[in-house]
C-alpha cells in the first residue's frame, strides 16, 4: 500500500479510498464513504472541520482493503437468520433478521480471532435476541490487509457451519404436573401454576393444561403418558425432586420408560433438576426454586427445546462455568453473566 498525500482544494474529482470521519463537537461519526468522489462543494466543509488534507490509498497486489475484508469476513461467519449492514467506519454489523435463540460458535471464533488483524466481536451464546438486535461486530486492524489473511479466516470458517446464527423458537404445546400431598389435598396454597403458566407464555409456547397429583409415583407416571398420548411437545412435572424418600417425581418419570439425561446440575438455582426424552416428548423435573427464584436452570435450558436442540449431558456440565445466579436485587438477566 502507498498513501498519496493531496491538500484539500486540490482533490477535487478525486476518489476516497477509505471512510473519512471525523469527532469533534458539532461534528461525529462518518463524513464521506469509501468510493465518495470530492466535489467542489465538498471543500469548505472539509477545511471547516479540520481536514486540510487528505490521503489517497494506492494498494499494491495482494492486497484488501478494509471494506472488502470485512465484507468477505462478515459473509464467511453469518449463518442462517442473520443479516449484515454496509460498511461503516471500518465495521459491519451482524444483526438478527428473526426473533429466537442466538447461537454462537465460540471455537471458531477464537480461532478466527487468533489470525493476525481479524476481529469477530459477539454477544453471549444461548441468549434470546429480537429481530434488528445486534448479534456482532466485524473489524481487520489495518486500513489495508494482505488478502492471505482474509483466506485464512475463510478457511477456518468453512470448516464451520453457520458460526453466527439465529434459531427461530417453536410454539410448543405444554403440560404441567403439580406435585405435592400439601398442595394435592388443600393444606396450601398452590403457586406454582400460576408462575409457570406465566413463564411459559412468556417464551411463546402454549400451556395446554396443568393437573395436580399427590406424591404418588404411578399416578404422577400416568399423568406424563397421558400428556404424552394427547401429543404434548414438552411436559413439566414440578416439585418433589429432592433425595426424600417422600419425593418421587424422579421415580415417576423414569417409570415412564423416558431416557434421562440429567438428573441434577451445575447450576444454581436449579441444581436438582431432570430432563428426560420419550420419544419425540421433553420431559422436565422442576424443583422448587421455580416458585421464588425469578431465573433458573429453567431459563437456560426451556429456550434451548423451544429452537429445537437435543440437550447431551455435556451440555448440562458446560453450564456450570457462569451458573451461578446472584440472586441480584435488581434483576437484569439476560445481561448478566448467569447462563454465560
Amino acid at each position: 500500500m502507498t498513501l498519496r498525500k493531496v491538500y484539500t482544494e486540490d482533490s477535487v474529482g478525486m476518489v476516497l479510498g477509505h471512510d473519512l470521519a471525523k469527532n469533534m463537537p458539532g461534528y461525529g461519526g462518518q463524513l464521506f464513504k469509501k468510493g465518495h468522489v470530492i466535489c467542489a462543494e465538498d471543500i469548505p466543509y472539509l477545511k471547516n472541520i479540520g481536514i486540510d488534507q487528505i490521503f489517497l490509498i494506492d494498494l499494491l497486489p495482494g492486497q484488501v482493503h478494509e471494506n472488502d475484508a470485512i465484507a468477505r469476513i462478515a459473509q464467511a461467519v453469518a449463518g442462517e437468520n442473520v443479516m449484515m449492514t454496509e460498511p461503516s467506519e471500518g465495521r459491519i454489523n451482524i444483526q438478527a433478521q428473526v426473533d429466537g435463540l442466538l447461537k454462537v460458535n465460540r471455537h471458531a471464533v477464537t480461532a478466527i480471532n487468533a489470525v493476525e488483524n481479524a476481529v469477530v466481536s459477539t454477544r453471549h451464546d444461548n441468549i434470546l435476541v429480537k429481530r434488528g438486535d445486534l448479534l456482532a461486530g466485524i473489524k481487520v486492524v489495518p486500513l489495508v490487509v494482505d488478502e492471505t489473511m482474509v483466506l485464512s479466516v475463510e478457511s477456518i470458517a468453512n470448516q464451520y457451519t453457520g458460526i453466527i446464527s439465529v434459531k427461530p423458537l417453536r410454539n410448543l404445546k405444554v403440560g404441567a404436573i403439580i406435585t405435592g400431598n400439601e398442595v394435592y389435598y388443600g393444606r396450601i396454597k398452590d403457586r406454582y401454576a400460576p408462575i409457570f403458566a406465566e413463564k411459559v407464555a412468556s417464551y411463546g409456547a402454549t400451556m395446554v393444561d396443568i393437573v395436580f397429583q399427590p406424591d404418588d409415583r404411578d399416578r404422577i407416571a400416568a399423568t406424563i403418558t397421558e400428556y404424552k398420548n394427547r401429543g404434548m411437545d414438552v411436559i413439566i412435572a414440578t416439585g418433589g425432586m429432592s433425595v426424600d424418600p417422600n419425593d418421587v417425581t424422579p421415580d415417576a418419570i423414569r417409570a415412564t420408560g423416558a431416557q434421562v439425561v440429567t438428573y441434577g446440575t451445575a447450576v444454581l438455582p436449579g441444581a436438582m433438576f431432570m430432563l428426560a426424552y420419550h420419544g419425540d416428548t421433553v420431559i422436565m423435573g422442576m424443583p422448587g426454586c421455580g416458585m421464588y427464584a425469578k431465573i433458573t436452570i429453567f431459563d437456560l435450558v426451556f429456550p434451548r427445546v423451544l429452537a429445537g436442540e437435543w440437550m447431551t449431558k455435556l451440555d448440562f456440565a458446560s453450564l456450570g462455568y457462569g451458573g451461578l445466579c446472584l440472586n441480584c436485587k435488581n434483576c437484569t438477566y439476560p445481561v448478566c453473566p448467569f447462563g454465560k
